[in-house]
């Protein structure tokens, strides 16, 4: 049986603006759900909020129909890549992978990958895409059941792309992923579900022409 996470009836606001209206969705293992929406939207904030690092007005989540609030506090269950980078630049990528998933796991994680050279180098001299390839990489390989993943393809090269696609796709076989990007092509290319945050709401199963008639894309872009 998959696991399953469900939050309900978020609301969030910053000063008068309510960004997040009574908003209900759930996930299971096995799902890449791609979560679109314009800038400004509050996907950011709807992940953080997911994840039990922001607070709301009101929200209620529920794992395996269990409350918890806060997801990041319970060991395997959630894992949450942010826009900017998180790993401390002083150390070694081995030494992340270490901290990460053990000694022993070190050899297996880098081989045959653009960092397979890079193990002693510290992370504050790799570049953007190495480092947002390792911190994908090091998420998806723990034994967290859900990782949610904020703009995981921006700012690197085309065939690095695919290769993370490829990672998110074999890590879904056993966890459930949630990922934002600005190029909502990228999200189509691995998603199995899609929803797109607008005016506060959540709208479920979209297409591509339920992305212009919402105005997300405009029809010459599809």
């Amino acid at each position: 049986m998959p696991d399953l996470f469900e939050i309900d009836s978020v609301i969030k606001t910053f000063g008068v603006n309510q960004v997040l209206t009574d908003i209900y969705l759930k996930c299971e293992t096995g799902d890449i759900l791609g979560l679109l929406g314009r800038n400004g939207s509050g996907k950011t904030t709807f992940l953080r909020i997911l994840f039990g690092t922001m607070p709301a007005e009101r929200n209620f989540i529920r794992i395996n129909g269990t409350m918890n609030n806060f997801p990041y506090k319970t060991k395997n269950e959630f894992c949450y890549l942010p826009q900017h980078g998180f790993l401390p630049g002083h150390l070694h990528v081995g030494k992340v992978v270490e901290l990460y998933l053990g000694k022993a796991s070190i050899e297996t994680f880098l081989r045959g990958t653009i960092l397979a050279h890079l193990r002693k180098n510290r992370v504050s001299d790799l570049s953007g895409g190495e480092l947002r390839y390792l911190e994908i990489k090091l998420l998806l390989s723990t034994d967290s059941k859900f990782i949610l993943l904020d703009e995981p393809f921006t700012g690197i090269s085309p065939i690095l792309v695919q290769t993370i696609k490829a990672l998110i796709l074999e890590a879904s076989k056993t966890k459930g992923i949630i990922l934002t990007d600005h190029d909502y092509r990228n999200v189509f290319d691995v998603a199995n579900r899609y929803c797109l945050i607008y005016d506060g709401g959540l709208k479920e199963r979209m297409d591509k022409t339920e992305l212009v008639r919402w105005g997300y894309v405009s029809g010459s872009n599809i």
